[in-house]
């Protein structure tokens, strides 16, 4: 995730975790943290796979980060997700920001396709980055939650549509390069495999995995769309972790506002609907310690449960 993390210290971090409040209230949560009646093996494998030592913190044109992508390819092509109009991957050369200075950098995203029943003409964009920060000072930055956990969410997500189809045709987009500027994103958006305006959301999952800061997960977009809190609201928490609605209002400002904090920020530039999933800052944001190991299971379960009833719910009732 991006949101300004290149001038964050791990003392900002934390003091900002501190002193945020929620924008709007959240829904209500259970006291009992245990995860649904459900196998999660391979949504745990997914996730400590991709944030493993071997990856070499997934950097953009890096080789831990093609690594990453021929393990995100290979899921796809297990789960039977069909490639999209232009084939499985979008390869770019773009410049990004690095910490010494711009430098140019050769991505490539990773694209599915799931045909809808209902709205087949719709799409619903469903993202999320695989690329973290690579290796600094002989450190590796696993990036566990900073976004192995929303590409697994992601990948989650696509076994249930393959199990029970969605309403609208899903992209399936593992974006590169979004550390480095949202490379990725706006690569995508300006050589879309189908048209913008067939586009009815964008929905961006980026770190779902470290909810137990707060007990929420954060839905950022209904301000600037706000038919679309209406049919999320309602959801019941899963565990303790309960939707909450904010980061998006004027009122938001500086770190505290998420509307260009992630690959969304693309498509909201571009007039596509959005909306933004994932959890607030934690001591391990953008450190090297952001480890497997520092995930509980139940809470990133059960927030990927909750990411995926926002989506089902979202599906049903768009374009209605």
């Amino acid at each position: 995730m991006i949101r300004l993390r290149l001038a964050l210290s791990a003392v900002s971090v934390l003091a900002l975790a501190a002193c945020q409040t929620p924008t709007a209230e959240p829904a209500a949560a259970t006291a009992v943290e245990t995860a649904p009646a459900r196998d999660y093996a391979q949504l745990m494998t997914d996730l400590r796979t991709l944030s493993a030592d071997d990856m070499e913190g997934r950097d953009t044109g890096a080789a831990g980060g093609e690594r990453a992508r021929n393990y995100i390819v290979s899921r796809m092509e297990a789960l039977g997700v069909a490639p999209a109009s232009f084939g499985r991957l979008q390869r770019f050369e773009t410049t990004g920001r690095t910490r010494s200075g711009p430098k140019v950098f050769n991505g490539v995203n990773i694209v599915g396709l799931i045909p809808g029943t209902r709205a087949p003409d719709r799409y619903i964009v469903v993202t999320a980055h695989y690329d973290h920060v690579g290796v600094s000072d002989g450190q590796i930055y696993n990036g566990a939650d900073d976004n192995a956990s929303g590409v697994a969410t992601m990948l989650e997500l696509a076994a249930r549509l393959k199990a029970e189809a969605p309403e609208h045709s899903v992209l399936i987009v593992a974006l590169d390069g979004e550390e480095r500027g949202l490379l990725g994103a706006r690569e995508f958006v300006k050589a879309p495999p189908v048209p913008l305006t067939s586009m009815a959301l964008n929905l961006n999952f980026d770190m779902t995995a470290r909810a137990e800061t707060d007990n929420h997960l954060w839905v950022t977009g209904t301000y600037q769309h706000p038919t679309l809190r209406s049919i999320l609201e309602a959801l019941p928490a899963q565990g303790s972790i309960a939707l909450a609605f904010g980061k998006d209002t004027p009122a938001d400002t500086g770190e505290n506002n998420w509307v260009t904090a992630s690959d969304h920020a693309a498509f909201h530039e571009a007039q596509v609907p959005f909306l933004y999933l994932g959890v607030d800052y934690h001591p391990d944001y953008h450190r090297p310690s952001d480890d497997f190991e520092k995930i509980t299971p139940a809470v990133f379960q059960n927030s990927t449960e909750l990411a995926i009833a926002a989506f089902r719910a979202l599906d049903r009732s768009l374009d209605r």
